[in-house]
């Protein structure tokens, strides 16, 4: 995931932009939202490289959980990427920074349990990489369980899985939690794990238009899309608000979305919030039930809150990839007519579609004011985690 500064004290115009930059956010239809959930109730589990609790958007949002990194100053508390508090402000983020011009979060009445994750500093093959990875993940997202996290975010991977990270999931999951994972940003069709262990919900992403992103990977294991281009949130910079892009921003905005969810009905299971998340996407325009590219359709939770429908067995888990031993490979080719997904007004499908075609009006209409204002922003050179972060 690329940072790019965003200089909310240059001028007090743009200063009165920060709120309107989060194109997403209307996008998604956040504050009317807003007025029937916040997420009040539900804990998000955030394994990544830490929050800064100490943000102004993030204040009074972050509980204490678990440092997994040894060898470095600090604990969950402590952010020495700045990617963990990015996605606990996208997903959580309260706005109140500058008297309330700050950056808010999807799910602003989530609370955050961090668990700062050990990098992946083995050299060598990717194998490697992912060996050293397989531990502490594992012991994460059990201890994320554990502590009664509903939801666990994941926005970063590796190239390969293992046994222990797929009993971990399973565990997590008997335990009633719902994990979401970021797909990778290679732009190929490798889906990293664990977003491509059975049973993790594997987010790809799409820009105001409805499109993949070019970088987001792609192939069977994508489940949802959700906003993933020009993600304006906290950050641990001089600025304090910073502009993303990648699957990983993705995944919280996804996390987030269950997390309102799950608070409207907190009686529902993990595999009933999944199945309502599942059964109101924004479908492939092609009329696919699924794409390579798009998953089953974009993460719609405002429509889940509306209309959720009948949320179905409460112990069978609706994604076909569970009982997958081993999980599916990913295809060398995306599948046919993978386009863009329908917005919340579905329209008629389209006969004729391809890789970068969209009807998701909603991504352009509400983007473009956004889109200007972004271009105002202070930019410098991109930064990147030393973990394959996404």
């Amino acid at each position: 995931m690329g940072l790019l500064l965003v200089g909310s004290a240059a001028a007090p115009a743009q200063a009165e932009s920060n709120r309107s930059m989060q194109w997403h956010l209307d996008a998604m239809h956040a504050e009317e939202m807003w007025k029937v959930s916040t997420g009040k109730g539900v804990t998000v589990a955030l394994i990544d490289s830490g929050v800064d609790a100490t943000h102004p958007d993030l204040k009074g949002q972050v509980l204490r959980g678990k440092d997994f990194m040894s060898g470095e100053s600090g604990d969950e508390w402590t952010d020495l990427q700045g990617h963990g508090t990015s996605m606990a402000g996208i997903i959580a983020g309260t706005g109140k920074m500058d008297g309330g011009n700050g950056a808010f979060g999807l799910a602003p009445g989530t609370k955050i349990l961090p668990i700062r994750f050990e990098d992946t500093d083995a050299q060598g093959s990717k194998q490697d990489q992912a060996d050293e990875y397989q531990k502490p993940a594992s012991e994460a997202i059990r201890f994320a369980a554990d502590r009664g996290a509903k939801v666990i975010n994941i926005s970063q991977g590796v190239i390969h899985g293992s046994p222990e990270l797929t009993n971990a999931v399973k565990y997590a999951i008997d335990k009633g939690s719902l994990i979401f994972a970021a797909v990778g940003n290679d732009g190929d069709t490798d889906i990293e794990f664990p977003a491509a262990t059975p049973g993790v919900v594997g987010v790809g992403a799409i820009g105001k238009d409805g499109k993949k992103i070019e970088e987001a990977q792609y192939g069977p294991l994508v489940d949802f899309v959700a906003p993933g281009a020009d993600i304006v949130g906290p950050c641990t910079k001089e600025t304090r608000l910073c502009k993303s892009r990648g699957t990983s921003d993705a995944t919280a905005l996804a996390a987030a979305s269950a997390a309102l969810i799950w608070s409207k009905h907190p009686e529902w299971t993990n595999n009933q919030v999944l199945r309502v998340m599942l059964n109101t996407v924004g479908s492939p325009r092609s009329g696919e039930k699924r794409t390579d590219f798009l998953g089953y359709g974009t993460v719609r939770p405002r429509i889940a809150l509306k209309t959720p429908g009948d949320p179905g067995p409460a112990d069978e888990y609706p994604l076909p990839d569970l009982a997958a031993a081993p999980p599916k490979s990913p295809s060398s080719q995306p599948s046919k007519a993978a386009g863009g997904a329908e917005p919340d007004k579905p329209q008629a499908a389209n006969p004729v579609a391809s890789s970068d075609e969209s009807n998701t009006t909603l991504w352009i209409v509400l983007g473009v004011g956004a889109a200007a204002l972004i271009g105002a922003a202070v930019a410098v050179p991109v930064i990147r985690s030393r973990r394959r972060s996404v």
